[in-house]
């Protein structure tokens, strides 16, 4: 970890909440359609919709609720309402102009480790959306390259080490998904530091244990990260 001298960060749910506006959301969506079918029904189809289109759309909240009123006409059998579908895209319109909340301690970790290391802010999803959480956060100014991708793994993250000239040992990658934020920087000979977050979505779940002895460690907060590296 010592030997570190550029960081990425992941954006949302490690600098931002994120997760539980689509948890609010969800929670609206399964008492939209509770007259037709109960919550773990709804739950279900919904996320194997996400997961057939994910291709299409890719991620973020257009998608989501593309998927949502997909889900919608086939678990009413077309009986939604038009009146209904407007609610639910007057959801995702409300979800795109939500405020960035940062999460504890963020402003104030990336103040300390701007001084020290090149800091690189590495995120995924629909790119309008994912400008606007960065110009909205008032982070911008601490990392010297952003890079905003359609998907985050081994070959998208071999590219940014090259395109900025960054070896694998030098670069520590922090964020809250395993999956995507840690597991891909390991396979590649970085580090990875894994900030949980309250919610995951189950796309971002995975059972694999970094297996990464010296590269890889599990932080309770992101304020523990300044003295972990100058520790």
């Amino acid at each position: 970890m010592k030997t570190c001298r550029v960081i990425g960060f992941d954006a949302d749910d490690t600098l931002w909440h994120n997760e539980n506006i689509f948890e609010q959301v969800h929670e609206r969506y399964r008492a939209l359609l509770a007259q037709y079918h109960d919550a773990a029904t709804v739950d279900r189809t919904l996320f194997a919709t996400e997961m057939k289109n994910l291709p299409l759309y890719g991620y973020g909240v257009k998608g989501f609720m593309l998927s949502a009123i997909e889900t919608a006409i086939e678990l009413t059998q077309n009986r939604i309402s038009a009146e209904e579908i407007q609610t639910l895209i007057n959801l995702g319109q409300d979800m795109l102009e939500h405020p960035v909340e940062l999460l504890d301690g963020v402003a104030e970790t990336l103040i300390t480790l701007a001084g020290t290391h090149r800091l690189l802010l590495i995120t995924k999803g629909d790119l309008r959306d994912q400008e606007r959480k960065v110009a909205k956060s008032g982070l911008a100014a601490y990392f010297h390259h952003i890079e905003i991708l359609s998907e985050k793994n081994e070959a998208a993250y071999a590219t940014i080490l090259r395109r900025h000239a960054i070896a694998p040992a030098e670069f520590l990658m922090v964020g809250n998904s395993l999956k995507s934020d840690i597991l891909p920087v390991l396979a590649l000979g970085g580090g990875g530091a894994h900030v949980p977050y309250h919610l995951t979505w189950g796309h971002e779940r995975t059972d694999e244990v970094p297996d990464a002895p010296g590269r890889f460690i599990q932080l309770a907060s992101i304020r523990e990260l300044p003295d972990l590296l100058q520790g």
